[in-house]
């Protein structure tokens, strides 16, 4: 399945993907030059715009490990586009890819797959996970369309989401009052050899009285060609 609605503006904005439209805009930027404008990169808020999603090793096949890495307009392992995009109702009523449970609890937010596009060539293989999400499910790529595990839902809703960084829950989650998330390793740094995976794990919040999402569970998305 590779349907580009294009719901999403892409103009010369980083936008998050949330709702259907932008919500919450950041300096413009995704990858290398010949993927560009159609090409997004994954950015979380623990360490801002200087690591990006990357493919370990550029490896395009099943189980490739999904890691953070340096930003570069050269690394064809950063370039990843919109496979599919919709809120989650019309994930679960017209794609059959999530469950009533999921699209009763977050129907109205927006749900999108990742694809990893090298250079802008489509590979069929997306960002998800191979089982369903969990603590410490390694975050992979697997077929784009096929199930859930490769669907992500912008969580709007939970406290402590700003303006431009939101929480991504799975597709394929089951827990719907504490979901399973985008997380990147606690203690972990880009650099660290060997190379952190990013996995899901429960959404944590800080306590008091206005808990906040902790940062390495929060995310966002630039468009177009990255700096150098």
């Amino acid at each position: 399945m590779s349907i580009k609605s294009k719901v999403f503006a892409t103009a010369a904005t980083m936008t998050m993907v949330g709702g259907i439209g932008a919500v919450g805009l950041l300096p413009a930027q995704a990858a290398t030059p010949s993927c560009g404008g159609t090409c997004v990169s994954g950015v979380g808020q623990e360490y801002g715009p200087a690591f990006v999603l990357d493919v370990l090793r550029q490896g395009e096949k099943v189980g490739q490990p999904v890691i953070l890495f340096r930003t570069s307009n050269s690394d064809p392992a950063e370039d990843f586009t919109y496979a599919t995009e919709g809120t989650v109702n019309s994930f679960y009523t017209t794609y059959g890819l999530v469950s009533a449970g999921l699209a009763k609890t977050y129907g109205t937010d927006a749900a999108y797959e990742a694809e990893y596009s090298p250079y802008g060539v489509e590979s069929g293989l997306c960002v998800g996970v191979a089982s369903t999400a969990g603590n410490d499910t390694p975050v992979v790529l697997e077929p784009c369309g096929a199930s859930s595990k490769t669907v992500w839902v912008v969580d709007a809703t939970d406290p402590g989401t700003g303006p431009a960084y939101y929480p991504l829950i799975n597709g394929s989650d089951t827990n719907f009052s504490h979901p399973f998330v985008l997380h990147y390793p606690g203690s972990a740094y880009p650099t660290d050899m060997p190379r952190p995976q990013l996995n899901t794990y429960t959404l944590q919040t800080s306590a008091g009285t206005t808990p906040a999402v902790y940062n390495n569970e929060m995310w966002a998305n630039e468009d177009g060609v990255l700096p150098g």
